[in-house]
């Protein structure tokens, strides 16, 4: 993947689409490891060190085997030492459900194995929240550590038994592939999404028995992979803040380490977009070493910290726990992952955040009343497609040559325009495609991206022509609409899609690895499938001697760019992202007008979070390139204060100069 340059969350004003509710409180803080073994010193060490490094909230792993001394009886008094050191020094504590299971894994478990333990789960709700409800320093329960199973559906008799009866409760569905026979059947997919929502409510509701006025909370992980587990919107009905995992070390594979402040923008986005009114959190960020657990070991330097704490509030988060204070002491991560060292000494990277949170409290009004606007530009994804990708592998998963087509390429894809769009200061909102809001009479001055979604529902077709119809811009990239929702070929058969987009596919080219088509006079790099359009009403934008690459369609008040070649991955491989960001440009600049300013012109590794005050705007700025940045902004007339910067950047109206690993804040009113 393409290395990231800069990071400038920038600003960006819109009109009346500020519907993003206002939190009264930044919070900020840790995850504190409670094991049996540790003294009461210990622990209120730790509680003290929090506050004194200006940390105000933490999460506590309620692990029932460190409680449960023998079938009837229960001792809590370790945790409830946790609990009045967390009230003595100001800290509120989110409590995360951990009941017993068979391995007592640092994960936990996902779902019951059967109806017993679904008793001794509830068993263990009921007298963990009896006792615990009456402490002043609990703020919220979270219902699981990290649920999804990576698309596996548990095989044991309680999960089948629940399949039986959620394939018992189906209603024929109204559309049924023109009645092709089905050869693939994505009902365990169906299900798991399901059986997800059925487990977090169960929980939910659990909880309610005994405490009903406080927060509920869940945080998935690895959401670039997991994410076709997930119902957010369903969620919504039974939590009051949606959080998530961003571990580089274990979630952010698809990218280099130089991207990972941009893949936490794109992961905060995901979470936001999920949550839709309801707070956003990073209930767990790397704080420190992974030295034998996950899958890349490393350790953050205390700048990526700092970039990782901004890109969060940056992009909304209403809190960010780090994952973890002190180290854990036996078991898995056993001495990884801590903001302190072995001696209880704030690491560099415990005293970056500290700088961090010293910041906010010094102007707290003013991050009180950020929000996060939306923009006029969406990328959307489909959870089907990430189906489709999977079920179609075979043999060798990790050629680079043909990366558009294995693991992640539909993921990948959409990433890649929101870096894209970043680094030229345009903003993009990047969300699940049933989070959109279709309702609307009006969709002029928008745009919606599908980029390689191989497979776009029956249910989502008069959507997206509803959405076009009504003024509406849609951009559809790479092999998207390849198939339905059950991977019946659309091209084979013809849909309504054919008249949206102008045109039909005639042949998709194989061609590994990457290569060029030519956009006027500009060679464009594109990767893997070179694909040729048969069009009918669209109008050719790219041709190749007979052939056709790319057509515009106007349809109704709006208009479809198809362009089914993989043009952002060709674009990121390559490191060559100029003439689909020159593309870009021109095809939005309706969208573009929306913006105050963005940047003059494409910044590699630029990206853009907005933060909207009472009056004025916050912008977050970090450098990842290897040398110093000359940021050119287009007119606007708002004056600049920095909050905030761990070097010497230079801010004017018009201009950035920020050195590498350096991050800044700008108040402009």
């Amino acid at each position: 993947m393409k290395k990231v340059g800069c990071f400038l969350f920038f600003l960006l004003i819109f009109g009346a689409k500020n519907n993003i509710s206002v939190h009264a409180e930044t919070y900020i803080g840790a995850q504190i490891i409670i094991e049996p073994g540790q003294s009461p010193e210990q622990i209120e060490t730790w509680f003290r060190l929090l506050n004194e490094n200006g940390m105000n909230v933490c999460r506590i792993q309620m692990i029932e085997n460190f409680m449960k001394t023998s079938e009837r009886e229960w001792d809590f008094s370790l945790f409830d030492c946790a609990f009045n050191a967390a009230e003595k020094y100001g800290i509120k504590v989110f409590a995360t459900l951990f009941p017993s299971s068979k391995n007592n894994s640092v994960g936990g478990f996902k779902f019951p194995e059967s109806e017993e333990q679904l008793t001794q789960i509830a068993d263990y709700i009921g007298h963990l929240v009896s006792h615990f409800k009456t402490f002043p320093a609990l703020y919220a329960w979270v219902l699981i550590n990290e649920p999804g199973t990576g698309g596996v559906v548990p095989q044991n008799e309680f999960a089948k038994k629940k399949f039986d009866a959620w394939k018992a409760k189906q209603e024929k569905p109204l559309y049924n592939s023109k009645d092709y026979t089905l050869l693939i059947n994505f009902d365990n997919k169906k299900f798991l999404v399901d059986y997800n929502t059925w487990y977090l409510d169960w929980l939910a509701r659990e909880i309610k028995k005994y405490d009903t006025g406080r927060e509920i909370h869940v945080n998935n992980h690895a959401i670039f992979s997991n994410i076709a587990e997930y119902d957010f919107p369903a969620w919504r009905n039974f939590l009051t803040s949606l959080g998530g995992s961003a571990h580089p070390s274990w979630h952010f594979g698809y990218f280099n380490r130089s991207q990972y402040a941009m893949a936490l923008a794109a992961n905060c986005e995901i979470i936001r977009s999920g949550a839709g009114n309801l707070p956003f959190w990073i209930t767990e960020l790397q704080g420190g070493n992974n030295t034998y657990s996950g899958v890349n070991a490393f350790c953050p330097t205390a700048e990526e910290i700092t970039q990782w704490l901004w890109t969060s509030i940056g992009s909304g988060a209403q809190g960010i726990i780090f994952w973890c204070f002190n180290p854990r002491s036996i078991g898995e991560e056993a001495g990884e992952w801590a903001l302190l060292d072995f001696q209880n000494i704030p690491s560099d990277r415990l005293l970056a955040a500290r700088n961090v949170i010293r910041t906010i409290d010094s102007h707290k009004q003013l991050f009180n009343q950020t929000k996060a606007p939306e923009s006029p530009i969406h990328i959307l994804y489909t959870r089907e497609s990430l189906w489709a990708e999977k079920q179609v592998q075979y043999g060798n998963t990790s050629d680079n040559n043909y990366e558009g087509r294995l693991p992640g390429g539909v993921m990948k894809s959409a990433t890649a325009f929101f870096e894209l769009l970043s680094e030229n200061g345009i903003i993009s909102d990047l969300g699940e495609i049933n989070e959109f809001d279709w309702n609307k009479s009006d969709y002029t001055g928008e745009c919606v991206i599908l980029s390689n979604q191989i497979s776009i529902p029956s249910r989502n077709w008069n959507n997206l022509e509803h959405f076009v119809q009504n003024g509406g811009k849609l951009i559809v990239e790479g092999l998207t609409g390849f198939y339905d929702e059950n991977m019946l070929n659309l091209n084979a058969v013809g849909t309504q899609l054919n008249k949206l987009f102008g045109g039909a596919l005639s042949e998709v080219i194989c061609i590994p690895g990457d290569f060029n088509i030519l956009y006027g006079n500009t060679q464009m790099p594109v990767h893997l499938w070179k694909s040729y359009i048969h069009y009918t009403t669209g109008k050719p934008l790219i041709r190749e001697g007979a052939n056709t690459l790319a057509i515009r369609n106007q349809y109704g008040k709006g208009s479809v760019i198809w362009l089914p070649a993989l043009a952002a991955l060709g674009a990121e491989r390559s490191k060559n992202k100029t003439p689909l960001s020159d593309f870009l440009r021109t095809e939005l600049q309706e969208q573009i007008q929306k913006f105050s300013f963005i940047f003059t012109t494409h910044q590699e590794g630029v990206i853009m979070r907005t933060l909207k005050t009472g009056d004025g705007y916050v912008s977050v700025v970090i450098n990842k390139d290897k040398k110093s940045k000359n940021i050119e902004l287009t007119g606007h007339s708002f004056r600049p204060t920095v909050l905030f910067s761990d070097l010497n950047a230079k801010v004017s109206r018009k201009n950035i100069n920020i050195a590498p690993e350096e991050t800044i804040v700008i108040y402009w009113k």
